[in-house]
Parts: structure tokens; C-alpha cells; sequence
């Protein structure tokens, strides 16, 4: 089970510096501001972005809108990342929400989709 989310305008897809993030990425990378994260890591998104809805919380708002309270989170859980992106880590989790966070101040205007 994992998180599948993206910053859009309407039904376009923002577009980002090339990537190769995430649970599941495109061989080659892509620049589709479009991440899949490991649920592995949501105790700490609902202990850290939102205790009721996790990371569900960015959905439908702005990226303007999440950056003051990803930041917050990003600065607890830090970005050292575990060799094994699968370990429910502080700083794996910090690292994928660094990554939202980028996102999120380079389209302010764009909204947070997923399932």
C-alpha cells in the first residue's frame, strides 16, 4: 500500500526538475511533480503533518497552503534517509516530504491530488 500524489493544475500535471523518488518512479526519471510514498512512513505523517488524516491532509489544497505546515514537518523528521527506502525512518520520511515541500513553493498555485 502506498500514497500516490501530485501537484495539478486543473488536469495538467505541474512540471519539476527530473526525478527518481519514490516508491514506485518512471526507469529514466520524469519531471511530472508526481511522487508515490511508501505507507510505511504514515505514522509518522499522522503523528507530524495531521493526526487525522496523515498525509491525506495536502489533498485538495494549494501547495501555498502546505508549505508553512510541511516545513514544520520536515524540520522535525529531517532528511537522512536509510540506505533501504522501505524502513519506516524519521529521515525517510522527512526526505519525501522535503521533496513535496520543493514542489509545493515552486507552484504555490497548483493543487495536491491523490489516492
Amino acid at each position: 500500500m502506498s500514497y500516490d500524489l501530485g501537484l495539478y493544475y486543473d488536469d495538467k500535471v505541474a512540471l519539476v526538475a527530473r526525478h527518481e523518488e519514490g516508491g514506485t518512479y518512471v526507469l529514466g526519471g520524469t519531471a511530472d511533480a508526481e511522487l508515490n510514498i511508501t505507507y510505511n512512513y504514515s505514522g509518522f505523517y499522522y503523528q507530524y503533518l495531521d493526526e487525522e488524516k496523515g498525509l491525506r491532509w495536502l489533498y485538495g489544497k494549494t501547495g501555498a497552503e502546505t508549505v508553512e505546515r510541511l516545513e514544520k514537518a520536515v524540520g522535525i523528521l529531517g532528511t537522512c534517509r536509510d540506505d533501504n527506502y522501505w524502513n519506516q525512518t524519521l529521515g525517510n520520511a522527512g526526505y519525501a516530504l522535503s521533496i513535496l515541500l520543493e514542489w509545493a513553493r515552486q507552484h504555490p498555485e497548483a493543487i495536491w491530488e491523490g489516492d
